[in-house]
């Protein structure tokens, strides 16, 4: 069986329903398809406690946003889930859920899309699968011993789910520091092994670290600014919290957390760290006060009424320099890795011309150079914000007058 339709969007998250409510505004036919549910890898692929980074106020999409009483709080899981099945029915969405897209063809008059349940012909193809395609696992994680039990972010859930004995967590990204933090705060034996991450200040000068950086227009910035637009794809998030309270390297010390440097090898039951450790942390400091020294700045130009905070720059900890090279896991009752080390992409699916040598799609603003394929919902797309809640709308706007004005000039039938 083979369905026709004008455009089909492939991804029904954030980016995939910004996109359709913006293409049902233009009155253009379109088809929604998903491998799961609705906003499906926030149903599945989050652990319990997961909250959103941005404060409630920023969760926002295009003719949609929260409209509750607590702006400053942070969406859980099932709140983030219930936020986007509203918006689908807001304007009812039309969307197959279920229908997992296995091909992607260039055809006559458009694509041919290959599916689980038949084929889709569409003039254009929209990808919106997001950023975070696919867990990425080290090579090493093969190196650890058969009885240690591993798991990728997306799959913890709790610390009750893993078996009893210490932990450790490979990662110090948002996702590697929450859940260090969580195990160790639920009396686990937690190691963390530290790479490239970017810390914030959860506040500063009476404000969330998000509304200063939207204020200043730090996550409007386009790519084209970027002195190397190719490096930020590998540039780490924003380590932050949705609490009150920072979350650093400091802070998990503090609750008992053993950090090492970057995790480089492992064998015969052990596991080796660089001693880079002392330079991440040097690293990661400098992040937090170019970002207040940037606050400061935009105060004293603009002459805002924010009340002035005086910060001393933390010292070098000793424990930065006294971080253990080489962990035996056996002597150290680690019984689980958590594999906190990130997501890539794999568009071996799609077949067009379109990927560069890393095989990342070639765009400007989501527009390849294939004729009806697009891509939507990617980390600087064309902003900072690119693949926020909160940035996905600007991009979905453009794509969907492309898209409209496309179909327009050469007369094709809208809803």
């Amino acid at each position: 069986m083979t369905t026709r339709v004008p455009t089909l969007i492939v991804g029904a998250g954030q980016a995939g329903l910004a996109l359709s409510r913006c293409l049902t505004e233009f009155g253009h036919e379109h088809l929604l398809v998903d491998r799961g549910n609705i906003a499906e890898r926030w149903r599945s692929e989050r652990w319990d406690s997961f909250t959103l980074l941005t404060p409630n106020w920023q969760t926002r999409l295009p003719a949609f946003r929260y409209t509750g009483l607590d702006r400053e709080g942070f969406m859980t899981r099932e709140q983030v889930v219930e936020f986007f099945g509203d918006y689908a029915r807001s304007f009812d969405a039309p969307v197959r859920t279920g229908v997992t897209v296995t091909g992607v063809h260039q055809a006559p008059h458009g694509w041919i899309a290959r599916t689980d349940t038949g084929r889709i012909h569409a003039t254009n193809v929209v990808i919106a699968t997001g950023h975070y395609d696919r867990p990425t696992v080290p090579a090493l994680a093969a190196d650890l011993p058969r009885g240690v039990h591993q798991l990728h972010t997306t799959d913890y859930r709790n610390p009750e789910q893993l078996p009893s004995g210490a932990v450790l967590v490979v990662g110090a990204g948002p996702s590697g520091q929450q859940i260090a933090d969580e195990l160790a705060r639920a009396g686990r034996e937690v190691f963390i092994a530290v790479g490239r991450h970017r810390p914030l200040p959860r506040r500063y000068r009476g404000h969330d670290v998000y509304w200063w950086m939207d204020r200043m227009g730090m996550l409007d910035r386009t790519v084209d600014t970027l002195p190397e637009p190719g490096a930020s794809r590998h540039a780490p998030s924003v380590v932050l919290a949705g609490e009150e309270r920072d979350l650093d390297l400091r802070r998990l010390v503090e609750d008992g957390v053993v950090p090492t440097g970057r995790l480089i090898a492992a064998e015969g039951g052990s596991v080796y760290f660089d001693d880079d450790l002392p330079t991440r942390l040097a690293e990661a400091d400098e992040n937090v006060r170019r970002l207040r020294a940037a606050v400061d700045g935009y105060v004293e130009k603009y002459d805002i009424d924010a009340r002035a905070e005086q910060v001393t720059p933390p010292a070098p900890p000793p424990w930065a320099h006294e971080a253990p090279r080489t962990l035996d896991l056996g002597r150290a009752g680690v019984t689980t890795a958590i594999w906190a080390t990130g997501h890539s992409r794999d568009y071996s699916w799609i077949h067009a011309p379109v990927f560069d040598a890393e095989g990342e799609p070639v765009q400007r603003r989501g527009v390849t150079a294939a004729p009806g394929l697009y891509f939507l919902g990617l980390r600087w797309l064309h902003r900072r914000k690119s693949n926020f809640i909160d940035g996905v709308g600007d991009d979905a706007v453009h794509i969907a007058e492309v898209i409209a004005d496309n179909a327009e000039a050469v007369g094709e039938a809208v809803a």
